[in-house]
This record gives structure tokens, sequence and C-alpha cells, in this order.
């Protein structure tokens, strides 16, 4: 066995003079192509191809993962659309050198391969991956607002045919091993023991090389094309604007004009990639990925190793964030004083294991971590306890003066309150320097976003801890000021309420809600607040109007009054058949009033305006962040705070103005718009 040290990579030749090439970026944690380590690459491809071993096998040293994709730090320093096409075509020219290699080479992937990482693998004749559930493979780089650039989607639709090409690259989410196998994007998925025994074999013996057969091949052909691009292209338009988000499309035009000329649909994959990243879009989309690395990193893991969660109340919240701290790995007990409802709670989380790991034996694994527990006893063995229980101020102090005394010494104690200030909570606690605010949002399996309610007794020690706990499963951490709605219902109401007043003035549901979706939001205000349940929006703006000037319209309270809550009921605004929205129709002869959307969405900017004045959360970065992984606000805005930027703060508050002028004192301008940051 010899070895040659490179700086990002390792060559180790074996007994059968086979090449071992691991990956190592040098000081990072995870692997990914920057131009350093992609130039690094082509000197050892130059030198092996000269060397001429039995074959080539590239893997990872790390722990992480194999290749995250290319490095998008690099994305923000691009001097222009030249400057981009450049780094994009160099980057092929390497993957170019590898496809070529005159040897068998093979990809072996444990854990994250993504983007570049997985145009990589692409080149490499096999690949082998580990059948561990952790191990993702993926092109999600629609995600930043552009599409594979490094070869993906050239190489992609040949090997698994167009329909599964498109909707890996269209949709950017990851696979598993065995999924990947299903669909021919790898060769074998096997368990990691076997891995090593597995890529030898491969090299020693080839076997065919895969590639899409059939009517897979012929989805590909220059007759096909046109006509699954334009079904390809209604798809998208489901789920995304042209104009807001430009990538899904240039990647289906790209396919279509071009897939029957690899080499010049090499050159115009660069030219569109290098067109999409210097786009508001992309650059925006991008400031969003680093907002969220930015939020992981609010919480060390080291600050708390739990392995036990105990959640008292087996309501819908209290019951989803018992299932997804399982399914996450951790132990947990759920509590309430019902049967019926730990019940249900076991039912929900059956249903959640089956909807993402599939597998029997992982869906039971996660089912046996969830333990109903009616009479508490996961209290002593806790290291986490997080109180879900109904919004009621001496049902929770009575609660906390009965479990503090058996709490272990060091335990977390979180509640999930979304409206009492902390400040009134602790006051029964002996330690109240203890209690913090763990504010998940519904549906917790999808909502990333955690608010960490800091009080103004609760301990740093305890933010750590409840941040670092987020991190454990997989949520972004964001500790917030104890306020009225914290950050996420603050800012979130008076947009919900204004649109609650333009349908109580006569507007259509379906037009307010298209003015919101025209503006980028994910789903309409009507219909979220139909999705939230009416009697909870009315509940959060009457605490916020007893604190803050946010009217209650009459409308609100009208609905709620006749039972009218939204999906829940089955009538709130819209009606609703099995939870599903009835077809409301839009009337093509009404005019809506021209300032529907100024409407909406000034309250939104006004009241984060008012949130960052009045420190809710510590700096405009992290309010963007958080508006935006807990409302959805528009991603390709780069957040409310990057918006009144981008869109020149004086004309925003001139249009905040005449608002007042015409519809009185709720458009007020909060003094922070007169600050210079």
């Amino acid at each position: 066995m010899t070895e040659q040290q490179f700086k990002h990579w390792r060559l180790e030749r074996d007994n059968h003079d086979i090449a071992w090439l691991y990956a190592d970026k040098a000081e990072s944690a995870a692997n990914t192509l920057s131009k350093a380590v992609l130039e690094e690459l082509y000197e050892i491809l130059s030198q092996l191809n000269e060397q001429r071993p039995q074959g080539l096998i590239i893997l990872s040293a790390k722990k992480s993962g194999f290749i995250a994709g290319a490095d998008i730090n690099e994305f923000t320093t691009l001097g222009g659309k030249k400057d981009a096409e450049d780094l994009i075509s160099r980057g092929q020219a390497v993957l170019d050198r590898l496809a070529a290699m005159d040897m068998p080479t093979v990809a072996l992937i444990q854990g994250f391969c993504l983007g570049g990482g997985m145009e990589l693998a692409l080149a490499c004749r096999y690949r082998i991956a580990d059948e561990d559930p952790k191990t993702k493979l993926g092109l999600p780089e629609v995600n930043l607002g552009i599409h594979p650039g490094f070869g993906g989607t050239v190489r992609l639709p040949p090997l698994i045919g167009a329909p599964a090409a498109m909707d890996m690259m269209l949709g950017g989410r990851a696979l598993s091993a065995r999924a990947a196998k299903k669909i021919g994007l790898i060769d074998y998925a096997v368990p990691a023991r076997r891995l090593l025994d597995a890529a030898r074999e491969t090299v020693l013996r080839p076997p065919p090389r895969k590639r899409a057969t059939g009517w897979k091949a012929w989805t590909n052909h220059n007759l096909v094309r046109p006509l699954l691009a334009k079904y390809l292209n209604k798809q998208v338009a489901k789920r995304a604007r042209k104009d807001h988000y430009p990538a899904p499309y240039a990647m289906i035009d790209l396919w279509k004009d071009h897939m029957g000329d690899p080499r010049r649909m090499m050159r115009e994959e660069a030219a569109s990639v290098a067109r999409l990243v210097m786009g508001d879009t992309a650059q925006n989309l991008v400031r969003v990925f680093f907002l969220q690395e930015q939020m992981k990193s609010l919480g060390n893991k080291k600050e708390i190793e739990p392995k036990h969660v105990h959640v008292i109340g087996g309501g819908v919240m209290g019951g989803d964030i018992a299932a997804w701290c399982a399914m996450r790995g951790l132990n947990v007990t759920i509590q309430d004083r019902s049967h019926e409802t730990l019940a249900r709670v076991m039912k929900r989380a059956h249903a959640l294991y089956k909807r993402r790991l599939k597998q029997p034996r992982l869906v039971q694994a996660a089912m046996d971590r969830l333990m109903p527990d009616i009479k508490g006893a996961g209290v002593p063995k806790a290291d986490v306890v997080i109180e879900a229980i109904f919004e009621d101020v001496d049902a929770k102090q009575a609660l906390y003066k009965e479990i503090e005394p058996k709490l272990k010494k060091d335990a977390v104690l979180a509640t999930n309150t979304s409206s009492i200030p902390l400040e009134t909570l602790c006051k029964c606690l002996s330690k109240p320097s203890r209690l913090v605010g763990l504010h998940f949002f519904n549906p917790v399996a999808k909502m990333q976003l955690v608010e960490i309610v800091c009080g103004t007794q609760t301990s740093d020690k305890a933010v750590k801890q409840a941040s670092a706990f987020c991190r454990h499963i997989d949520r972004l951490p964001l500790p917030v000021k104890s306020a009225p709605g914290f950050l996420v219902n603050r800012v979130l109401m008076p947009y919900l309420l204004e649109a609650v007043t333009l349908e109580e003035e006569g507007v259509p549901a379906v037009v307010i809600d298209k003015a919101a979706l025209d503006f980028g939001m994910p789903m309409g205000p009507i219909e979220l607040a139909d999705t939230v349940g009416l009697d909870i929006c009315l509940s959060v703006a009457r605490i916020l109007s007893q604190q803050l000037n946010v009217p209650v319209p009459g409308r609100l309270e009208q609905l709620v009054s006749a039972g009218r809550l939204g999906r829940k009921s089955g009538e709130g605004f819209y009606r609703y058949t099995d939870g599903k929205k009835v077809f409301a129709s839009e009337n093509k002869d009404y005019t809506p009033p021209a300032d529907i959307t100024d409407r909406m969405m000034m309250r939104f900017l006004n009241e984060a305006v008012a949130c960052l004045r009045e420190g809710i959360v510590d700096n405009a970065d992290l309010l963007d962040g958080g508006v935006i992984f807990g409302t959805g606000f528009a991603p390709f805005r780069g957040g409310p705070m990057h918006y009144i930027d981008a869109g020149g703060r004086e004309k925003l508050l001139h249009t905040l103005e005449k608002l007042e002028l015409n519809h009185g004192p709720r458009f007020r301008a909060d003094t922070g718009w007169k600050d210079s940051d």
C-alpha cells in the first residue's frame, strides 16, 4: 500500500493496484468542491491517467458525508456573468476529465452526496452507496435559484430517463440509497461493512454500465422532448412563477433544446447557470442559505446531550413535538390525562413515520422510542421537559409546581406557549431562571423554525441548552425576547388581519389570496387563517390588540361566534371537504382595489421594523431568517429587512404614509423606519 498526501485529497494504491482517492478538504468539517479542491483533483486525475492503475475509487475521509456540493461561499465573490461562466466551465472540465478516464471509476458514497458531489459521482462509471438512511443523494441546486452546472443536466437524463431526472432536479429533493438504486441512479446499495469490498469487486470485475433503456431512453428523443417539456412547465407553474423562480424553467428549456448534442449542452449549461447565479433570485436564495447556516450555528450541540425527552400535553402540538423528537432518534415519553388522546398521538406518529421513514423496521424503531406515559413517570429521567398544555396561566403554574421537585438538576424546562409571558409563568418556580420557551410551529414536521423565548429571568445556560436541543432534533433555533407574539406571530398577525379587513370590505377571499401569492407568499393569508384556525387567530389577535396597535376585525369575531373555525370545522372563509378546500372561482369582471397588496405587505413590513427596533431579535439578518422560515415570506426576496433595503426604504415609507392617509392609524409608520440601519 502506497500513499500520497495532497492538501485536499489523499491517494492510496492497494495491492490490487487500485487507486483509492479520499476527499478531505482542508480546514473544513465537510467536503465541498471549491476552486482549489477541483484544481487539485484535475492534477491527480492527470497523474493517474499516466500511471494507469487498475481502477479509481473516490470516497470521503470525513465522517460528515461524501461531498456536499460546490463551495457556495464562492458564489458571493463572483465579479460578473463571465467570471461565473469561467468558474462553472472549469468545474465541467475537471469532471469531464474524470468521465474520460480509461479505467473503471467508482464513487463510493456514505452520508450526503449533493449538488456538485452528485455531479462528480455521475462522472464516474459506477456509483455504490451505503444503504444507511443517513445517505442522501440529490441535486438541490434549484433551491439556490440555479440548476446543476458541472454536467449534471447532461449526464443524468440518459442515465435514468428524463421523467426521473427532471423530477430530481426540478424538485431538489434528496433520495435514500434504496430509492436511488430503484431508479438506476446508483449501481448498488449495500451495508457499510460491505462498501469497500463492493467497490473493489466492481473495479476488478466491471459490470455493464447502467443506462436508461426502452421507453425511458425514448423520453430524451428529439420528438418527445418538446411534448414532455410542455407538461413539465405546467407542473412547475403550479408551484413556482417564472418571474419569481426562473431556474426550473431555464433547466427545462436547456434539456428540451440541447439534449441531442451533449457538447453544446455543456456550454449552454454553463451559460445558463452563469446567467441565473448573477440574478436577484439566486443572490437572495444564496443569502437565505447563509441565514440558515447562521441560525444553525446558534445551537452548539455540545451544550446538551439529550437522550430522553418528556412532553406534557397530547394535543396536536404536544403530540407532534413528541413524535418528531422520537423520529430524530431520542427516547420520548408523552404525558396526558386521557388514554384516548395518547392513542391519537400514537396514530398520528405512526402515519408520520410511514410517510417519512417508509421502511417497516425504521417505523417500528421510531414507534418503540415513543412511549405513552399517563402518570408522568418520564419526568425524573428526562433531559428536556416540554410543557404543551392549553393556554391557561393557572394550569401551567400548577403543573410546574408539581414537576419542578422531580426534575433532574440540569434538565431543560421548556414551555410551548405562544401567548403567555414567561415572566408570569416562572413566578411559581423556585428556580425561575431554568424556564425557557420552545415555541414550535404547526405542522411540526414541516416547519424548521423554533423560537427560543428568553424571559427577563431566563438564564443564558437555559437558552444555550434549548438552542442546542433544537439542533439535535434538526430544527433552527431563533432566540427571541419574551414579548407579545414573539417574532413570527407578531409580524404575521397584522398581515392576516388586514386580509380579513379587506374581505370584510367586500374584496373576495380568492382575490386577496391571489395578490399575496403574486407577491411570492407560499399561501394566501385568508387560506392561512383558515388553516391555522380562526379561533386561534382571534385569540392571538386579542392578546396583541391589548398590547399593540392591532385592531381586531369584527368579521373574525363573527365567524368564530358562528362556529366557522376554518379547515378543522369544514368552513371558515372558504368551505372544506375532507380537509381540502372547495374550489372557489374568481369573478373575472371584478376589479380589486389598486392598493390591495400594499395594504397587506406594508403592515407585515411595518411590524418587522418595529420588532427590530424593540430588540425582539438581535439583528436584521436573524429577523429575516426567522420570518422566512417561520412564515414562508417570499424566499426569493431575501427576507423583509433585505426587501426594504433593496426596494428603497424612503419609497416604501412613502407608501406607508399614503396608506395611513387613506386607511387610518393602523398604517402609522414605526419609528424604526427612520433608523439609519
